[in-house]
């Protein structure tokens, strides 16, 4: 009893993470799908929102304002990324890897001469702050709002993707562009809105994150690889393939952290390898077109 006792905690930490890594993934699989590029300026976009959000509470502004203003900035930070990107399109698809990795590292830079390098911290809202009991075990109040504002964003997307026709015209561009254009739709104006979406998404999950890791400029990376990984296994293209990988990773990383730290980075890649090595799709994967 004692030791589940003590692994119940570690456990919870483990799904609230990856809930966040499934949220992070999700955006980044949107931008995959439809537009069949892997931005690499995914994780650093992750991280500007965490500054933003900074910036915005250091100006008096609320968590909450905060949490809805940041992440429509750095959307439309993302739109001007994708319209530098549409010179690429159509073409080898290593100019638009280029051109992401390239946008990784000015954003980065970006946010060492804007904000400095060291270290800062975005503060919890006090009602957050603190810990609760739970089962008969403490428990921090914040990780239990970073689990259910990640459950809440994910079914949200679900929602829209699902219940609206503009999630229909993203779906339907995943599958197949060439047919999107042919029924009239706009395809540069979906790509610049899922683009923005994807990139929307990535900077939710920075903020929730930003009072559990802390903020700094190459935080970023610590998220895209995750997020890679989760689409892998996952499976790309299934959207609850990427939640039900998120809370794998999330859980096989928070406990390996807890009891072997050493390992808490590897178990993630090991998880990978053995899923990958008898299910080559991931867990509930389709044929994309990426596989074409």
């Amino acid at each position: 009893m004692d030791f589940l006792a003590n692994l119940l905690p570690h456990l919870l930490n483990g799904v609230s993470l990856g809930l966040l890594f499934a949220l992070i993934a999700l955006g980044f699989m949107l931008i995959v799908g439809v537009m069949e590029v892997i931005n690499l300026a995914h994780g650093s976009l992750f991280a500007l929102g965490a500054y933003v959000a900074i910036t915005l509470m250091g100006w008096k502004m609320s968590y909450a304002m905060a949490f809805l203003l940041a992440p429509l900035l750095v959307g439309a930070f993302g739109m001007l990324l994708e319209l530098c990107m549409r010179r690429t399109y159509g073409k080898d698809p290593l100019y638009g890897l280029l051109l992401t990795f390239g946008a990784a590292l000015v954003i980065e830079e970006l946010i060492r001469v804007v904000w400095g390098s060291n270290e800062k911290q975005l503060m919890v809202p006090e009602q957050f702050s603190g810990a609760m009991l739970v089962g008969g075990l403490l428990y921090a109040k914040y990780r239990l709002f970073a689990c259910a504002a990640a459950i809440g964003m994910i079914l949200l997307l679900w929602l829209f993707l699902e219940k609206t026709p503009y999630g229909a015209m993203i779906k339907a561009g995943a599958h197949d562009s060439e047919m999107v254009r042919a029924l009239g739709i706009n395809l540069p104006k979906l790509r610049l809105f899922v683009f923005a979406l994807g990139t929307a998404l990535a900077a939710v999950a920075g903020i929730v994150l930003a009072p559990i890791w802390g903020v700094r400029p190459h935080m970023g990376v610590d998220a895209v690889v995750p997020a890679f990984l989760i689409i892998v296994l996952g499976g790309v293209g299934s959207f609850w393939g990427a939640v039900i990988a998120g809370i794998m990773v999330g859980i096989v990383v928070g406990l390996t952290g807890a009891y072997a730290s050493e390992w808490s980075l590897l178990s993630m890649y090991l998880l990978l390898i053995a899923l990958v090595t008898f299910r080559a799709r991931g867990l509930l994967g389709k044929k994309t077109a990426l596989e074409n």
